[in-house]
């Protein structure tokens, strides 16, 4: 999966229209939780987020500091929930991580992506 975090940089301007319009993500904490095995429970709550692309940047950092953390190489997504409210975002997912390239749609190389976070001031576990 290719990471869109380039549109997550905290503090800069989307372009609309003619005029620039200036955001400021808030990233407000994530909660982790080992379900079972390599099934990890990822709960981010943020403000500011324009869409949820910058949502799902925050806890795809999340879960890919948690894989290295945990001395795998991969994460890969199965489900996710959200909700939001007064500007408030809360992301609800659930991530296996996995030493070797999981099967599925949406697979995470950890090392890459911990790396974009870093560059894209996201933070981490």
């Amino acid at each position: 999966m290719t990471l869109a975090l380039a549109s997550a940089v905290s503090g800069g301007e989307q372009q609309t229209s003619d005029k620039p319009t200036p955001f400021k993500l808030e990233y407000e904490g994530v909660q982790t939780r080992l379900l079972d095995g390599d099934l990890v429970n990822f709960q981010v709550k943020m403000k500011g987020a324009r869409d949820n692309s910058d949502v799902d940047a925050y806890v795809e950092c999340a879960a890919a500091q948690c894989a290295l953390i945990s001395g795998y190489g991969f994460a890969c997504h199965l489900r996710t929930n959200t909700a939001g409210e007064g500007g408030t975002w809360v992301r609800d997912a659930v991530y296996t991580i996995s030493p070797a390239l999981p099967c599925g749609l949406k697979t995470i190389d950890a090392e890459v992506t911990v790396s974009a976070c870093d560059e894209n001031k996201i933070p981490t576990v």
